[in-house]
């Protein structure tokens, strides 16, 4: 039954190793559940509900690929789509986070429909490589510097935009939590993230920073979605900018989909001689269908998370690996107290951490080559400097087309390249 479930071998595999693959790979992406009600919480959203649908919504995104892919991958909110959620959609474009979840739940619809039809390929063929790994590293600087901003570490100045923030109790904490997040990784400690922001959590509490409420019990009812519940807002929505917004939202979640699948398939073996993923439309699938269940119980894009190498490494290679975690995160529904007591300077160093792994990509840039160098330069330093995912992206790819053009390289530059800059030419044009 579990082989036809999902796809459990017992001539290669054991029950066992798969058990603790699965809680390895829950423990190294808990703390998202600590981080996303923290980051839409930003916006104005109910975090108890966040927490409740991170937590359903990664479920059922991980429980579908365990049944559906039989890999052991597991999946939950993007740490770059939900930054780009609150801080590019709502706080820099100041649209309301109903609208805002509306935009993540057509995409992951579109995302359903594009997976199902094999578009999916089309779309990430055309787009340079060099420019997609300066995608990957431009949002790790830009959820890492969120990181720094949240805790104060990083503050405005009238003068110089920004400065090293005052040394406060919450802003050396989060320090603190960098710091011990570097070490607890670097000694290769399964679940390094989570440990940090349980540690400085509890060390929060006798400095002042943690807040633990009168009559605090860790157990709990799960917290309702009413709050959140397909509270979508379509009230003019049907613009040039806001169809620029969703194909922002389809391109990242296509990217960083497709590319944790190809870097966690390589550490399994399971890529045929072809580079060929087996299953890899099925697990597109679950991440689609969970995108489009997290945005209707009020969550962010889901997306296959790297973390799923911890798991990985401890031997895990079926749908069981993945089950197990599912399953997990259906059990943390019941501790959300425990979650939503969580500082935000005890998460700083999981968002710091996250953007110094996804830096990787950086070295894959062809810098020898300027007109490859300068667009993936613009887009990874626009992407902090606009404070928007969004507009990192879309200069990027027009300093692209531009530069290939003027040097006589449009051989370099795809028919959807076209398409994708003259709109983004009409989008700056007419808003």
């Amino acid at each position: 039954m579990l082989h036809k479930l999902f796809g459990f071998d017992s001539h290669r595999m054991t029950l066992r190793t798969e058990v603790i693959a699965g809680v390895t790979t829950f423990l190294t992406m808990s703390y998202i559940l600590a981080v996303n009600p923290a980051i839409l919480g930003t916006t104005g959203m109910d975090r108890g509900a966040v927490f409740t649908a991170t937590a359903l919504a990664s479920a059922v995104a991980t429980l579908l690929l365990a049944g559906m892919a039989k890999l052991p991958f597991a999946q939950a909110p993007s740490m770059a789509l939900n930054a780009f959620f609150a801080f590019t959609l709502v706080e820099g474009m100041g649209y309301s986070w109903q609208t805002a979840l509306a935009a993540m739940f057509v995409e992951g619809v579109i995302f359903i429909l594009i997976t199902f039809l094999n578009i999916r390929e089309i779309i990430l063929n055309s787009i340079p490589s060099n420019l997609r790994y300066a995608i990957s590293a431009g949002i790790g600087m830009f959820i890492a510097f969120i990181g720094l901003k949240n805790a104060g570490i990083i503050q405005a100045n009238p003068s110089t935009f920004i400065q090293l923030g005052d040394f406060t109790a919450t802003s050396v904490l989060a320090m603190a939590g960098i710091l011990l997040s570097g070490i607890l990784i670097v000694k290769k400690v399964k679940g390094a993230l989570f440990y940090s922001i349980l540690i400085c959590t509890l060390i929060g509490i006798p400095a002042g920073v943690t807040t633990i409420p009168d009559g605090f019990l860790p157990v709990s009812m799960p917290h309702s979605l009413a709050p959140t519940f397909c509270r979508f807002d379509f009230s003019g929505f049907f613009t040039l900018d806001m169809a620029i917004v969703i194909f922002t939202l389809l391109f990242m979640n296509i990217f960083d989909t497709i590319g944790t699948l190809v870097g966690l398939a390589s550490k399994t073996g399971i890529i045929d001689k072809q580079g060929n993923i087996p299953r890899v439309k099925e697990a597109m699938m679950s991440d689609a269908i969970g995108t489009t269940v997290g945005a209707m119980l009020g969550s962010s894009t889901i997306t296959t998370y790297v973390e799923s190498a911890s798991g990985i490494a401890e031997g895990g290679r079926s749908g069981v690996t993945s089950l197990v975690t599912g399953l997990l995160f259906i059990l943390a529904l019941f501790f959300a107290p425990v979650f939503l007591l969580i500082p935000s300077a005890a998460t700083s160093g999981a968002l710091v951490l996250v953007g110094v792994l996804m830096m990787e990509s950086i070295i894959k840039i062809d810098m020898e080559d300027i007109s490859e160098a300068l667009p993936a330069f613009i887009t990874i330093i626009m992407m902090v400097l606009t404070y928007s995912i969004a507009d990192g992206m879309i200069l990027g790819l027009l300093c692209y087309v531009l530069v290939k053009l003027l040097c006589g390289k449009h051989k370099d530059i795809t028919l959807t390249m076209y398409i994708l800059a003259a709109l983004f030419i009409l989008n700056y044009t007419f808003t």
